[in-house]
């Protein structure tokens, strides 16, 4: 290979190492500032026929999660050991309360959901909220939740995410909870936020 054109490519591959720092240091390339991809406004109606919106989170550490209230396992399961949570959680559960947004609004009506989170099994510190299907999407689509509805008639189902979303009492997302962990350990992560303080961005 000549001289000429080992020269040639030395300076294409020096332009090319220019253009890609000068593409990186104005944004184009590279990592972009990440902001907070779970959460935001949404506006629904409480068990007492209240609408609401994001601001029942405020003041509070909260457990978002989104099911119904003809869930056969995942949604009833959550809210139970929720209520062991509360529990391991002690005089902190004060500041603690657990948020079920329903993804089945034809069927999940005010007086169903009040009936259905009034089971003494579930927290005691408890939000159920409804809607009407488009404030149903707007919600799954602020927090990143997916769900379906699966099959036809009135026993049909609804496929949805099962793990649960911590807030922070400014309303901002903290962590993921997974289905899987037990209440001690999904205890154990609200204490971890909680030591740091309001403005906590992990557990």
């Amino acid at each position: 290979m000549s001289r000429r054109i080992l020269a040639l490519i030395a300076v294409l591959a020096l332009a090319l190492a220019i253009l890609t720092g000068l593409a990186v240091r104005k944004g184009v390339l590279g990592p972009q500032p990440q902001t907070a991809a779970v959460g935001g406004p949404f506006q629904l109606v409480d068990t007492n026929g209240r609408t609401v919106d994001q601001s029942v989170l405020k003041g509070k550490w909260s457990v978002v999660f989104f099911g119904f209230t003809h869930c056969p396992d995942i949604c009833p399961t959550t809210l139970f050991e929720l209520a062991q949570v509360e529990t391991l959680l002690g005089p902190a559960a004060g500041e603690f309360q657990s948020v079920l947004i329903s993804v089945d609004p034809q069927r999940d009506t005010v007086a169903q959901m009040k009936a259905y989170m009034a089971n003494p099994a579930f927290p005691k510190r408890s939000l159920g909220l409804t809607g009407t299907p488009a404030q149903t999407d707007a919600a799954a689509r602020a927090y990143k939740v997916y769900y379906q509805k699966s099959g036809e008639g009135p026993d049909y189902t609804v496929n949805h995410a099962a793990y649960s979303y911590l807030m922070n009492p400014k309303g901002r997302f903290a962590c993921v909870l997974p289905y899987e962990l037990t209440p001690e350990q999904t205890a154990a992560k609200i204490q971890a936020a909680m030591k740091q303080g309001a403005n906590a961005e992990s557990c």
